[in-house]
This record gives C-alpha cells, structure tokens and sequence, in this order.
C-alpha cells in the first residue's frame, strides 16, 4: 500500500484542490483511494457515515474517491471559538476546548489517533491520498507536528509540494521552503505543481528549468486558472458570483466572527437568479429580499457582534418592510428569547438575550447533535436533506410550527405564524433542487430556475482529473503512487 502527500507552500495553494484531483484521477483508473488529513483547522465540517464530525473538505475528496465519508479521513479536526482556543475534535467526537498552548502539549495523544487512523486507511486503500495544513515552513510549530513533515516522517511516505503563482512570488514561495526544511524532510519532496497559472506557459518555461536545476527536483506541472470551478472552501468565504439574470432575489449574508458551514450558500451563490451578498464588520445590511443567518460556532459572542454592528435594528426594519428571514442552526437559535451556556462550551458560562422573534429558547448541552436527515419542508412540502452539527437543543411553543418535518418523525426548527421568519437546524439546506426552489420562492422569487448543486459539483471534480490527465507529468504520478515502473523516472 502507498502514501502519498500534498503539502503546500501556503494556506489556499491548492491542496485541498489537488488532492480531489488526485484521488478522482485514480479512481477514474480503478484505483481504491482514500483522502486522509491527519489535522484540519476549518469551521466548515460535514457529518460522517460512522456518525462523527470531519472537515468538509475531505467530504468532497471522499466523493471523488467514490466513497462515504468517514471519521478516519480527517482524525483531528480544530473548530476555533475563540482567537487563541478551538474545540479539539478526536475521531469526529468533540473532546475538549483547549487554547493554542494546552493544545501544542496534547499533539502527543493527537498523533496516536491520527497514525491509528491512517493504518486502518492503508489496510483497507491501495492508495492513502494525504493533504497537509497550512504550510510545512511554519517553524513555530514545527515541534510534535502532525500536520505535515511530522506525518510524513512518521510514515516515510513522499511529498508533492504545490504552489499558488497567482499569489505571486511562487518561486521564492517553494525554494523558501525547501530551504526551511530539515535534510530528510527536503528528500521527501519528490516534485513540484505550480497552481492557478494564467498566460503563455513558454514565458514560464525559463523558470520552471531555473527551478528544477536549482532544487534538482522535478516540475510535475501546471494547473491553470479556472474561472467557472467549485469546489468547496475548506475555511475561507467564497464570495465569487456566477452570472446573474435580469431577475434576481436579493439575498444577504451577516458574517459573523465566528461563522460556520458557509458552504450551505454556495447553491446560492451559483444560482443565476440569486444575488448573494456577505456583509461583514462595520457595513450596514443592504436592502434584501431575504436575510439569513448562518450558523456559528461561539453563538453568544456572535450575537453580541451582531448587535455591536447595528444588525438587530437592521433585521427588525427588514421585517416591517415585509422581508423574509431565515435562521440556520446558530443563526435558528438567535432567534429566540434566550440561550443559554451554563457549562461554558463556546466561552464563557452564563446566559445571553436572543432576538427575541420568536418564543423559544436554547440550551447548550455537552453532547454534539451529529446527525445526516432527510424529511420535508413545511413549504410546499418539498423534500429536503442535510446533516445536523449543534450543542443546542431548543424548546418553546414557537417550536410545534416546525420548519421540517424528518423522516424519523422527529420535528425540528420553526416557522412563524405571519410566514416571515424561518429557523432549522438542518446545514445543506439549498442543495436540494425542490427545497432550494421552494425557499426561494417563498423569499419572493416567482419562478426559480432548477438547478442541481450535486450534479455541478460532480462536474467540477470530473473537470479536476481533467487536468490531471492534461498538465501533470501522469508518468511520475503513478509511479509517486507505486502504480508505475520506477526505471525510467528514478
């Protein structure tokens, strides 16, 4: 069985990017793959099939191994609450909240799990596809490293260090990192892919030869820039817009510090009748048709940031004037009287005032809600599915006009009696064709295009191994991979 790693020179180079390439490429060739992150710092996860919590960046990859997600694909998993402290996430189970220092102490156990997890990956995959975290240079954290060299080490397995040229300075970004790394970690690097490269590649060629004879390691090649590509974020806001209709629904997005699983409004921000807008600190909310609230991770503190901005007032005046307003699962629990945090989970323990929309309150309790659901819409009854990541349970009257009806009988969210107000807890609520369009419509849009998020984000990965097959030296892929004969490449 093999290992192979992809490690970038920054945050955002492209591994998360690649690493979907990768494992849709060798699937494509009947290759078992598997993605693997030993530790992912993202507040955007995704629900497992074993019932845990992973970064939703391996999700994806996992959909382009043709497999389900699974909590051994991402062992060690950091949702930050604060600026110096995060939730540490073992196995897709929540362990505990630790800052940054009490954090570097627990790598020792954290690497156990993650060496256990990639040995059940290599028993079961004939090819581990692993992506590092940030970059393999961060000499402050180079001590107990699990992230990046430090795996790579503890598995002797080969790098493929990427970098992003649109950044700038990718040359300086890749020799500089060569140069910070130890003698057998600059080994491991067997080659070098150059990302997001726009213009005449013979202009490039010169520095690419520089590169490989300086470095006397390989160029396995260079992806181009696409324009019309999505791919999930793994952290960071994708405000891109596809092309917009004449006729557009005006939907705004309050960014919060704290703001989690912002993928559920990519459907939106792909959709050509949906203008989406994230608002963040100090801009005032816009004129909308529909204002959502996202989730998030430190509830309280973001509401407190939330009222700080003059949002609250906002949200009230876009109610008067008959807009329509929907909470996802944190955002569903601002909209409440009350919630409360007696244990401390997202900081410190005590209570704080909610919205006040509707009568209801919300308690965070220390077991995490981790579900995958599928049930129907109290709008027009359109089917619907998502997955469940919350401490909160809430309960109150305003609870029994339920926004979902699930499949297991079970109720969940709220919708107000006057129609304007809409709160669940489900993540990944537009992403299915019938419930996008009936949100959509009861935000005001008349009659909504059909567009179906799977089947573009299908595309996309097809398109990644695409470019695989390409512009990258295929050869000494499989060979990094131990599919090919090593004679000819050594």
């Amino acid at each position: 069985m093999t290992t192979l790693m992809v490690q970038g020179t920054t945050s955002d180079a492209g591994k998360s990017t690649l690493v979907t390439a990768l494992c849709r490429w060798l699937r494509r060739q009947g290759v078992t793959v598997v993605p693997f992150k030993p530790q992912n710092m993202a507040l955007n996860s995704a629900v497992t099939a074993d019932g845990g919590e992973i970064g939703r960046a391996q999700a994806v990859q996992a959909q382009a191994a043709g497999l389900a997600p699974h909590t051994d694909m991402n062992p060690v998993l950091l949702k930050p609450n604060t600026d110096i402290g995060a939730q540490v996430i073992i196995h897709g189970r929540a362990v505990a909240s630790m800052d940054a220092v009490a954090y570097h102490d627990y790598k020792r156990v954290a690497r156990e799990a993650v060496l256990a997890s990639h040995a059940r990956l290599s028993a079961a995959h004939r090819v581990v596809m692993v992506e590092g975290a940030g970059s393999p240079a961060e000499i402050n954290l180079r001590a107990n490293d699990i992230a990046n060299m430090g795996f790579a080490e503890a598995v002797d397995c080969p790098v493929i260090l990427i970098a992003d040229i649109d950044r700038g300075g990718v040359f300086a970004h890749l020799v500089g990192t060569l140069a910070l790394l130890s003698e057998s970690e600059r080994a491991r690097v067997r080659g070098f892919v150059i990302n997001r490269f726009r213009g005449d590649l013979a202009l490039l060629q010169p520095g690419l030869d520089w590169l490989e004879a300086h470095t006397g390691k390989p160029v396995l090649g260079v992806l181009p820039y696409l324009t019309d590509f999505h791919l999930e974020a793994e952290d960071a806001i994708d405000t891109r817009q596809s092309a917009k209709s004449d006729e557009t629904l005006r939907v705004v997005v309050p960014v919060m510090p704290r703001i989690s699983n912002h993928t559920d409004f990519d459907p939106l921000r792909l959709h050509p009748q949906v203008d989406l807008r994230f608002v963040g600190p100090g801009q005032p909310i816009p004129s909308a048709d529909l204002i959502v609230l996202p989730g998030s991770k430190s509830v309280r503190a973001d509401l407190d940031f939330l009222r700080a901005n003059g949002w609250d007032a906002a949200i009230q005046r876009h109610l008067r004037y008959g807009g329509r307003l929907l909470g996802i699962c944190g955002g569903l629990q601002m909209l409440g009287r009350r919630i409360d945090d007696p244990l401390g989970l997202e900081g410190e323990a005590g209570s704080s005032a909610g919205l006040g929309l509707l009568d209801f309150v919300t308690r965070l309790e220390a077991e995490k809600q981790l579900r995958n659901v599928q049930g129907r819409l109290c709008l027009e009854g359109a089917p619907v599915s998502g997955y469940e990541i919350h401490a909160g349970v809430s309960q109150g009257q305003a609870l029994e006009h339920a926004a979902v009806r699930l499949d297991d009988d079970r109720l969940d969210g709220v919708f107000s009696e006057d129609g304007a107000v809409l709160g669940t807890y489900l993540h990944g609520l537009f992403e299915q064709p019938a419930a996008c369009g009936a949100l959509l419509r009861w935000a005001g849009l008349e009659a909504p295009q059909t567009i179906d998020y799977h089947a573009l984000r299908e595309r996309d990965i097809e398109r990644l191994a695409d470019l695989v097959e390409r512009h990258l030296d295929t050869a000494r892929l499989r060979h990094l991979c131990g599919l090919g004969e090593p004679s000819s490449l050594s």
